[in-house]
Parts: structure tokens; C-alpha cells; sequence
């Protein structure tokens, strides 16, 4: 059984996707399916049967599968047989894998980058267009590679599945065009050399590159590349409709096709272009919330204050890098219970950070007597006081709203920063970035919508004391790794994001209004009904509403896994979909650490829901049959 292309508008529930396959089908998915509670527990406990079934994942926790071909190539050419190696997307980002590395892992030997240049071939070579594509391996012992994963999951500095495909791609074109030139230099001068299809050049790899380790050009890489497997045909198919086109095509063909053929994907000259949009979409969404009373209103931020980066993770792994090269000696807070890997960024890059993980504004008198009156005071050191705070708006899971007001008072008064990431409660919903020295936000999520690309975006506050400091920085720090084609596929999906999640508000309220007042239902966590005078105090006023996001609990004991079984929608990680997706978050994000998170209200059986643009009458019918598949409630 295979998924079907989703119409989340559509008032016809998708079928489910089999265990391991991509949510939803198509290149460059950003979920996987795991439609089962015990899915999700044997995902977490490595079950071969998982394992052996996934073939997609998110991609900083699930290297994608062209990612890891890539790499494999850098190790064959590269590397020794007691080694392996991450790909990231520039110098500095594998001196920092290696600096992580160097931190966390002390008994092997020393970590060397290898730069690998991937040439275009003749037939790529066009005016604005990439003539050639670095990407740099940080080789260390196989023993620290799950301290690697650790920095490619955490930083989010990735090499994007676009990006790795794209490289493949070339690599394969440049030793087709090797051999057809030696198979002419070999050839009687009255043989024809046969012509490939113009539309479907073969694709079997080989690769030019400059290294480091001086290993030379042109080295044998044919058994490291497998075959994209296009056509060869002297037909040409200009005038043909697409089912006939894309009749037999298997993925990788339907992939090259559909994005390059058929124009869904732009020429990647158009991608400067992409991103100066992206960064004024965002910046206009910004500046139109900015209240009446704030200087220079329609000014308050321009294109230059937005940052792209290749994922959400990176940009909040990014923001607290550049804080830190203001006051490298300063801790951070990190205020309310975040997403795992956002505090894991605190604790593990920097000097540490204090976390306030309940984040209401109780905490928030807490915090101010037990650490920030200390960071007064002429002999005060350096170490002692407080670089910035970090929160979500509101939270993952609990979809608490931090009160930005105080919280905004105490770093004034004690000179500390505000990062706010607002991914969940989106630039249409709510006002963040006048309280705030910088927001970021994940763009993978409903800014994009169709859970095919990757990005994150970086926005400074030029109101705030620290806005000169931090402008400086990123004038030295900051590099643009938003790979082209991701780039292209973000400004595409983002042009409707405004319209989409007006929708997804409103689907999101009724279900939760229909799910609260259901007996089985024990909890709805959702920002109509927690911490909701914060919320209300930076919620856009119009028709912005509440956001896409909910969790739930049961009262029978084994009611999650009932419900979650039932559910007749998607099953994955990730959030912020046009399609409705669901996942036991505890299980996922936690597995390992559950007493530690049930301290902060993160419940086991905790089911997250990320609401779609389906029908609402779809929505509440779907709800209502995993209800009634409850049956041990709770007497």
C-alpha cells in the first residue's frame, strides 16, 4: 500500500502511510510515518522491525537516505577504514562539529575536515547557476559518531537531502560526460555517438573534487553512486502530458522530473531572488503587528534584520552562538519546558544555562530571587550573570505563553537578552518581536505547510540596547546555508501562508471546543485555555486566533493508545502541516528521560496534534471515531 498526495482541503481522509515511509509522498518528506503507539515506542528502543522499515525521518534526527549516500562516497574516497564522517554545508560549521567533538569525546585521535568539491558538468553550466557545490566532512573514529549525530541534531547546521541529491546528481552527470568523451576518443571517427534524451539524461556517478587530504581528482566513485535510473530514449517528449511522461518512473525519476521538468521547482539562478522574498515576507509580517505607539512603525524592520537558516534548530542554535559572542562567559535561562533539543542547545554549548521548566509567572518571581539579584553589584564576575533568556511562545507541549512583559522589565534591569522562539504561536497570531532581542522561528513548519523543506528564520529587534552588538556579530558571523532549491521550495509554500493558517485557527478551535467537553477527554492543552491572559496580551487583534497546535490527554489509562491507534490521520514527528499529523510526543521527544519530564507536567500518554486544512466536518468525524475506540475509562 502506498500514500496518496494529500488535498487537505479535500473532505476525504488520506490513507494511512505503512510504517517507515515518508508523510507525505513525496521527495524530501520531512516526516515519517509511525501510525502506531507501539510504532513510536519500538522507534525510541531501535526494534529491528522499525529500523528496518524507515526509509524517511525528520531529517536532523533520521539522516536522509541521500545524505547518507553522499557520505558514503566522502568515506570511500576520503576516509580510513577506522572512520566515519558527517557532511555540512560550509568550513566553519565542520570546525564546530569538531570543536563539539573535541569537547565530548577526548579518547580518539584528532579530528580532520576534508573540503569536497563537486564540479557542474557541461551540460549544468547556464548563466546564474551554481558552477560548483563545497560541501566539508568532519572525519572522526567510528566510535564518536553518535557525539556527531549529537551536533548534526542539535545545531541543524545540516546538509539538506536538496542539497546532498543535487551533488549526486552532478557526480553521476560528470561521469556520464566522462565516458561518452573517452568512448569518442576511442571510436572510429565515422561511428555516431548515440544522444542522450535532453529531458532525461542518465544519471551514474563520478565525481571531480579538491581536497584537503590532496586525494586526487577523478578517483574511482562509480561503486559508491547508485543510478538515478532515467530514460535514454531518442524521443522527444516535449508535447507529452505528464501521466504518460511520468508513466513507470520510479521515485528518483518522478523527483527530477516533476521539480525541473515541469517547472515546479524554479532555475536555481531565481534563488537569490527567493530569499531576498523570503526574508521581506517575513519582515512586512513583522513590522504590520508593530504597535502604533513604537517609533518608526512601518520601519521598525527591514529585510536587514532577517536572517535565513537551513533549519529551525539552526536558527535558535545560531541565536544563542551569536549572543554568546558578546558575553561568552555569561549562562543563559532557559524559561518554561522547550523543545528537547532547544535546552539541550543551552546546556551543551556555552558555559550552561539555569532552567525554569514550569515557566509561569510565579517562575518568574523564583528566578529573580534566586538568580538575577545575585548578577548585580560592582564585584559581581563575569560567569556569574546572565548572557539571555530563551522561551517559547507559546511552548511545546504544553502550549504554555510565557508573560514577555516581565520577563521583558527583568532584562532591562539586569542586562540579559529575550530569545523568543514563536514558531508555534506563527508571525500571523502574535505580536513577539518588540519584547524581544531577537525571535526566530521555524519556517519547516506552517510557514511552509507542505512538509517538504527545511529552513528557519533569524529576526533582530532594532529597538532593543543590544541591537548594535548583535548586528556586528552576524556582519562576521553569519553565513547563508539555506541551500538554492530549499530556498525556491520555502518562498513557493509560503506565498499562501497567511490564508492557511486563518483556516488552520479556526479548525484547531472547533476541535479543541468539541474535544474539551467530551468525557473522555481529561486535558486540552491549547493557549485558549492555558496561561491565556499571556497569550491574549501579544495576540494580534483582528481575526488572528489561537494557532494549529494542541495536546491532549485521557482519562482511561490506556486511552492515549487507544485514540492514537484509531486516529485516521497522519502519524508522525514535525508539526505546522497542511495536513493534520499527531505523534505521543512524551514517547518521542522523552523516552528516556519520563520521570524527568512528568516533573513539568509532560504526562507519558501526552498526545500532540498539529490541526490541517481539512474539512472541519472530516476533522471532528475522524476525532470522534478514535474517541469512541476508548474503551477502559477510568470509573
Amino acid at each position: 500500500m502506498t500514500t496518496s498526495h494529500i488535498t487537505p482541503a479535500s473532505g476525504v481522509r488520506p490513507e494511512q502511510a505503512p510504517l517507515g515511509t515518508p508523510v507525505p509522498s513525496v521527495p524530501h518528506a520531512i516526516s515519517v510515518s509511525l501510525p502506531t503507539f507501539k510504532d513510536n515506542v519500538d522507534y525510541e528502543e531501535a526494534a529491528p522491525r522499525v529500523v528496518q522499515a524507515m526509509v524517511s525521518g525528520y531529517p536532523r534526527f533520521f539522516v536522509a537516505l541521500k545524505v547518507k549516500e553522499l557520505i558514503a562516497i566522502c568515506e570511500k574516497k576520503f576516509g580510513k577504514p577506522s572512520e566515519a564522517c558527517f557532511l555540512w554545508p560550509s568550513r566553519r560549521v565542520a570546525e564546530r562539529c569538531r570543536s563539539f567533538l573535541e569537547r565530548y569525546y577526548t579518547e580518539g585521535p584528532a579530528v580532520r575536515i576534508v573540503e569536497f568539491t563537486i564540479y557542474a558538468p557541461a551540460s549544468e553550466i547556464r548563466p546564474g547557476a551554481p558552477k560548483q557545490v563545497k560541501v566539508f566532512a568532519t572525519f572522526f573514529v567510528k566510535e564518536a559518531h553518535g557525539i556527531a549525530k549529537q551536533f548534526w541534531q542539535h545545531a541543524g547546521d545540516i546538509v539538506s537531502s536538496r542539497l546532498a541529491t543535487h551533488c549526486l546528481r552532478w557526480l553521476s552527470l560528470k561521469a556520464e560526460e566522462d565516458t561518452a568523451a573517452a568512448a569518442a576518443t576511442a571510436a572510429p571517427a565515422s561511428i555516431r555517438m548515440p544522444r542522450g534524451n535532453r529531458h532525461y539524461s542518465s544519471s551514474a556517478s563520478a565525481a571531480t573534487t579538491t581536497t584537503s587530504a590532496k586525494t586526487p581528482a577523478g578517483a574511482d566513485l562509480t561503486g559508491a553512486v547508485s543510478s538515478l535510473g532515467l530514460n535514454d530514449k531518442e524521443e522527444d517528449d516535449e508535447d507529452r502530458p505528464v501521466e504518460e511522461a511520468v508513466d513507470g518512473m520510479d521515485n528518483c525519476d518522478y523527483e527530477v522530473y516533476v521539480e525541473e521538468r515541469y517547472g515546479r521547482n524554479l532555475d536555481l539562478s531565481f534563488a537569490p531572488k527567493a530569499k531576498v522574498a523570503l526574508r521581506r515576507r517575513i519582515a512586512s509580517q513583522v513590522a504590520h503587528h508593530v504597535r502604533s505607539n513604537w517609533n518608526g512603525a512601518s520601519e521598525y524592520v527591514t529585510e536587514d534584520d532577517v536572517y535565513l537558516y537551513p533549519t529551525g534548530m539552526s536558527a535558535i542554535y545560531n541565536a544563542h552562538r551569536i549572543a554568546l559572542t558578546l558575553f561568552p562567559e555569561r549562562k543563559s535561562i532557559c524559561f518554561g519546558f522547550p523543545y528537547t533539543d532547544s535546552l539541550k542547545v543551552l546546556q551543551k554549548f556555552g558555559p550552561g544555562c539555569y532552567f525554569y521548566g514550569h515557566g509561569e509567572d510565579a517562575d518568574i518571581e523564583i528566578l529573580e530571587k534566586e538568580i538575577l539579584e545575585k548578577t548585580l553589584g560592582e564585584d559581581v564576575k563575569e560567569e556569574d550573570k546572565i548572557v539571555a533568556l530563551l522561551c517559547e511562545f507559546p511552548s511545546n507541549p504544553l502550549l504554555k505563553s510565557a508573560n514577555l512583559v516581565r520577563l521583558g522589565e527583568l532584562a532591562d534591569k539586569y542586562g540579559f537578552m529575550i530569545i523568543v522562539d514563536e514558531t508555534l504561536g506563527n508571525f500571523v497570531n502574535v505580536r513577539i518581536l518588540e519584547y524581544a532581542d531577537i525571535v526566530v522561528s521555524s519556517l519547516s513548519k506552517i510557514f511552509s505547510g507542505d512538509s517538504n523543506v527545511m529552513g528557519g528564520s533569524l529576526v533582530l529587534n532594532p529597538q532593543r540596547k543590544f541591537y548594535k552588538g548583535l548586528k556586528a556579530a552576524m556582519e562576521t558571523e553569519y553565513e547563508d546555508l539555506m541551500w538554492v532549491e530549499d530556498a525556491i521550495f520555502m518562498e513557493r509554500n509560503s506565498r499562501t501562508f497567511q490564508q492557511r493558517i486563518a483556516r488552520i485557527d479556526e479548525n484547531t478551535e472547533a476541535l479543541c471546543e468539541f474535544l474539551k467537553a467530551h468525557p473522555k477527554v481529561k486535558e486540552v492543552y491549547y493557549p485558549k485555555y492555558v496561561t491565556t491572559a499571556n497569550y491574549l496580551t501579544h495576540k494580534v487583534e483582528g481575526k488572528a486566533g489561537f494557532g494549529g497546535l494542541f495536546s491532549v490527554i485521557f482519562h482511561a489509562p490506556n486511552g492515549a493508545v487507544q485514540f492514537f491507534d484509531a486516529l485516521p490521520f497522519y502519524k508522525g514527528p514535525s508539526l505546522g502541516t497542511n495536513f493534520t499529523l499527531a505523534c505521543p510526543y512524551t514517547i518521542l521527544a522523552h523516552y528516556y528521560e519520563l520521570d524527568w519530564a512528568a516533573q513539568y507536567g509532560i504526562e507519558k500518554n501526552l498526545i500532540r496534534v498539529a490541526v490541517g486544512l481539512e474539512d472541519r466536518d472530516v476533522l471532528l468525524g475522524g476525532f470522534q471515531e478514535a474517541l469512541d475506540a476508548i474503551t477502559d475509562e477510568q470509573k
